[in-house]
């Protein structure tokens, strides 16, 4: 009953958008809005998940002609891992998580390259939050290229006609770091009234605003900028359309020419929009999707201080300086585990570093081991086995070691 509640709230507001572009349509009717209010539903997500350029307006992430191969050399990564207090097989524990993909690399080779429940080599996957991390690189490369002057420069630097807003003297590095100030309550709980639902509702669902409209007009200020940390999609909303503003670039289009290309990937990606083709822009803090391979070249890149195939992309400085945590930032606050760089999150007592998304989205980075792992999952739940999974992941170090 709850679920229907929600799409008439939603299908009642549909007339602001009316006045879009006939070509605009196509994402406007009662039924592309109920799926897209639909895509988390645990029956359909394992799908939804892989499909999301069906239900959502896009822009691609091209990649160029060169691809960066990869070698394989497949291992055993482990016979039994724990999963709460249940020792299970390797296929038994990617079912109980509900993986569709797992790659591992190692030293350089791909060891490890699973696909279920329909994903394969060519298909595109959700990354959630994991495109947060993306976003970081993309602000260390403009910071290279002088396009972003500092850190330290306020939002209303870049956007002007900010002034007024309560993101208007928060710095760049306050959005890297999730201590904008800005009242934001991150509550996975879709059906609900809460402030993520309303915005996720009206913006991705009914597309009848953007991100940063909300950020922009309705945002209020609750502590000084850069005193506490509050995990926040529309911080990191913010600082995407800082992105577009100093780089002259759409996103996607900036993605691909500095990093997509350079670096080899093997196939177009694309970002899920927050609204139609003319006036959607990228979901930056968790609309990027794309294959397994490359999410595992990503990583790699990662792991070698910014360089893909022997190619330096990202700054190797910004590599150490947005995973790297101090005593300030691991753990993120009293009440994480995990500790927070620059949209990056750390794993206390390790080296180990990770993106994490909804979902159990991971990118995880052990630069001792040289390791990397892609896991790409579609449980019942937004949240869950994050510990397990990061269990998992030191167990298949720990094995590769021996």
């Amino acid at each position: 009953m709850q679920k229907r509640v929600l799409s008439a709230v939603i299908l009642a507001g549909l007339a602001m958008p009316a006045l879009a572009r006939a070509d605009d349509q196509k994402w406007l009717t009662p039924t592309m809005v109920n799926a897209r209010a639909a895509m988390m539903t645990p029956e359909l997500s394992v799908l939804t998940f892989q499909h999301m350029d069906s239900i959502f307006a896009t822009r691609p992430v091209r990649a160029g002609d060169s691809v960066w191969a990869v070698p394989s050399e497949p291992r055993a990564i482990g016979e039994k891992f724990t999963l709460g207090e249940q020792s299970l097989s390797l296929d038994d524990f990617l079912e109980k998580t509900a993986t569709n993909g797992l790659l591992v690399i190692h030293d350089g080779k791909i060891v490890n390259e699973i696909y279920r429940n329909g994903l394969d080599e060519k298909g595109h996957h959700i990354s959630f939050s994991m495109a947060k991390s993306m976003l970081a690189t993309m602000i260390g490369i403009a910071v290279s290229e002088g396009k972003i002057k500092s850190l330290d420069d306020r939002v209303v630097d870049y956007l002007p006609d900010w002034k007024s807003s309560a993101y208007a003297d928060v710095s760049i590095r306050d959005l890297l770091m999730m201590r904008s100030g800005v009242a934001w309550l991150e509550v996975y709980e879709f059906g609900s009234d809460t402030q993520l639902t309303e915005v996720h509702n009206n913006s991705l669902v009914a597309y009848k605003y953007r991100w940063c409209d909300y950020a922009k007009d309705r945002a209020k200020t609750e502590h000084k900028p850069g005193e506490v940390f509050n995990y926040s999609t529309l911080d990191t909303s913010v600082l995407g359309c800082v992105l577009e503003k100093a780089t002259g670039m759409k996103g996607a289009d900036y993605l691909s020419e500095k990093i997509w290309k350079p670096a080899g990937m093997e196939s177009d990606a694309f970002y899920m929009l927050d609204g139609p083709d003319t006036v959607g822009r990228e979901f930056f803090g968790a609309g990027m999707n794309a294959a397994l391979r490359d999410y595992g070249r990503f990583g790699l890149m990662m792991l070698d201080d910014g360089k893909a195939n022997g190619r330096q992309v990202i700054p190797a400085d910004w590599v150490k300086q947005s995973t790297v945590p101090d005593a300030t930032t691991e753990p993120a606050s009293k009440d994480d585990w995990l500790g927070y760089a620059y949209q990056w999150w750390t794993v206390p007592g390790s080296d180990a570093y990770a993106a994490i998304g909804l979902f159990n989205q991971f990118i995880y980075i052990d630069p001792p081991s040289r390791t990397v792992i892609v896991k790409l999952d579609s449980p019942a739940d937004p949240l869950g086995f994050e510990k397990e999974n990061i269990a998992f992941f030191e167990q298949i170090v720990k094995n590769l070691a021996n």
